[in-house]
């Protein structure tokens, strides 16, 4: 397997130098950065393969880099975990929400982290990649990891495309939270259950487009979960 880069931001060297020494042993490439700029010019630069992004950087919070990150084509769909020692829920969903694919809360261990990375990695490789799916207009490439309606290409996030994979993989059976996590985020990492709330809400807003709307195929089911069904259901 070819070596991964993962690109470090926090404006704290022992930080820094503590998750490169412990990536390197796992046999990760790590860049570095220690502000906004400087890691924007590196993710332009290097196109790395996943973010490390330390919420408080100089200069403002590492949401700015993200948002950054998600109007830029050529680095949108870099998965990202922010490291934050904010453990509020609101400051956890404003990270999911602007695009974060996963978060860690200071202090953690190294060995947590990397298993997340890997899990991350997985899911943004996606477990089929020559899968062709359609319904309607709504079509799924897992060859290029794109995702069209009506031929136009959407925009989607790694975890939103694999949610969405998987949901048209397994059509009209509803699954509950905990399973949605284990069959997309893997069961080697812990996530909590509101960050699936999250990326099912961005998942949606992603299928509402101006050419149709398929946001109503992702069904919530009172007292389980979410389903995908094409029961009943017409594009808008």
């Amino acid at each position: 397997m070819s070596e991964r880069t993962v690109l470090i931001v926090d404006d704290e060297f022992a930080i820094r130098d503590m998750l490169r020494m412990a990536l390197e042993l796992a046999d990760y490439r790590c860049i570095e950065a220690e502000n906004i700029q400087q890691a924007f010019t590196l993710l332009l630069d290097e196109q790395p393969d996943i973010v490390l992004l330390d919420w408080m950087l100089p200069g403002g919070s590492g949401l700015e880099l993200l948002r950054r990150m998600k109007r830029e084509d050529t680095v949108n769909d870099v998965p990202v975990i922010m490291l934050t020692a904010k453990t509020a829920e609101d400051n956890v969903i404003q990270g999911l929400d602007v695009g974060a694919d996963d978060y860690i809360t200071k202090p953690f261990a190294p060995r947590e982290l990397i298993a997340r990375i890997k899990a991350l990695l997985r899911r943004s490789r996606g477990a089929s990649e020559d899968e062709h799916m359609q319904i309607e207009n709504l079509v799924l490439d897992g060859e290029s990891r794109r995702i069209f309606i009506a031929d136009q290409a959407v925009e989607m996030g790694p975890t939103e495309f694999n949610l969405l994979q998987f949901f048209m993989s397994h059509p009209e059976r509803a699954y509950t939270r905990g399973q949605l996590l284990d069959r997309v985020w893997g069961t080697n990492v812990y996530v909590e259950e509101r960050t699936v709330d999250v990326h099912i809400r961005r998942l949606r807003k992603a299928l509402q487009t101006e050419e149709e709307d398929y946001s109503n195929l992702i069904q919530t089911v009172r007292g389980t979960g979410y389903r995908f069904s094409t029961r009943g259901t017409v594009p808008a």
